[in-house]
């Protein structure tokens, strides 16, 4: 069965390098996969996104319609302008933390951030929302934040892999002096799905 990935966020935030890195766990597991990313508006702020699609030898890298297994939204707008992608059901991490665009700074555009947070939720109650930026500025650069999400996606067992999978692929696309500091905000996403978890389960 196809299993499809989609990687939401604006330039600068990592989007590229966590496609590269769940691709590599990917291939490790044994894994056929195929990618795809929109790199056109990849400027600091643009929006970007990558499909990674899991066993797709005869699929188009291109996740369609209703068809997208896992969002990781490193960015809110980014994330909900996803979910006509996704299908019902869908497992999502989603970063709350929200990059105001060029235009909507400068007064020519809106950002709803308070309704795409709803319509998220609606959608899928089940998602897993975190504060990402201050983990990864824990960890030492807030461009760690794409490993703090796929920190949280690990610790919410969310993605097709293990732990131990992902943590070999970032050891081997992550430059050698910023592996301590990558690993960091891995464990401190993965803690914080947790940790999200475990609060869940006792409401419930």
């Amino acid at each position: 069965m196809v299993k499809s990935i989609i990687i939401a966020g604006v330039g600068g935030q990592g989007t590229l390098l966590a496609s590269k890195i769940l691709a590599a766990a990917a291939g490790a597991g044994g894994l056929f996969v195929r990618g795809s990313e929109t790199i056109g508006m990849a400027q600091r702020g643009g929006s970007v996104s990558s499909h990674l699609r899991m066993e797709a030898k005869e699929v188009s890298p291109i996740v369609p319609g209703g068809h997208g297994d896992i969002l990781l939204g490193f960015e809110l707008a980014e994330a909900a302008r996803m979910i006509p992608k996704l299908r019902p059901g869908a497992k999502c991490v989603v970063n709350t933390d929200r990059i105001i665009p060029t235009n909507v700074a400068l007064g020519k555009g809106v950002y709803r951030g308070e309704e795409y947070l709803a319509l998220l939720k609606k959608k899928y109650p089940d998602a897993l929302f975190i504060e990402g930026a201050p983990l990864a500025l824990a960890a030492g650069d807030i461009r760690t934040l794409n490993i703090v999400i796929l920190g949280a996606a690990a610790g919410a067992e969310l993605l097709p892999f293990t732990e131990a999978e992902i943590r070999t692929a970032i050891r081997g696309c992550v430059k050698p002096k910023l592996l301590a500091m990558n690993e960091k905000a891995f464990a401190l996403g993965l803690e914080a799905a947790e940790k999200r978890w475990r609060e869940r389960k006792q409401i419930d």
